[in-house]
């Protein structure tokens, strides 16, 4: 299915203990909801892990074992993000591998599946941007948009936003394909 930019979606963004969601864990799950290219509300929790998280997810996101100690579950938190997703188009960065641990998690702890529709602004990025790195980082490089805090969850879908914005306004011509 085709159609351009969409107005209306929820922007997310996980943090991980690892690159595979067979055998790692989110430890925060964020997200924005957006009417008519407007932030409308947010979401955003830590969810404690299973297993401590190790030294390099602690330098890389900034989140701790302490921070993750009296967090909730993921089943507890998993129904109100899929609540607040409802049947948005989700929009993300390198939105496959969120989606991955969100489907994954879905089907083990709420017994379906995680079906939105998807923007990926990275496939933006590598296609209008023409970047050696289609990083994020590099994304908001590109636009000089500052990406100190990078990592965190909430962060992460608030640059994507700005990002998404960004692409949209130069590129709104063009027709983006809406992945599954």
């Amino acid at each position: 299915m085709t159609e351009k930019f969409p107005a209306d979606y929820t922007v997310l963004d996980i943090e991980t203990t690892g690159l595979s969601y067979y055998g790692h864990e989110i430890i925060e799950l964020c997200a924005l909801r957006v009417r008519n290219d407007e932030v409308t509300e947010e979401f955003c929790s830590l969810i404690k892990p299973d297993v401590p998280i190790n030294g390099f997810t602690t330098r890389l996101t900034g989140i701790t074992n302490d921070m993750l100690e009296s967090a909730p579950d993921i089943k507890y938190v998993l129904p109100q993000f899929v609540d607040f997703t409802g049947d948005d188009i989700v929009l993300g960065h390198n939105v496959k591998f969120d989606i991955s641990f969100i489907r994954h998690n879905c089907k083990k702890y709420l017994n379906r599946d995680f079906n939105n529709e998807s923007v990926d602004t990275m496939q933006l990025v590598k296609e209008f941007c023409k970047l050696k790195s289609h990083s994020l980082e590099s994304a908001a490089k590109y636009y000089k948009i500052d990406s100190k805090g990078h990592h965190r969850a909430l962060f992460d879908c608030k640059l994507t936003f700005e990002i998404y914005q960004r692409l949209k306004t130069d590129f709104s011509a063009q027709q983006l394909i809406i992945l599954n």
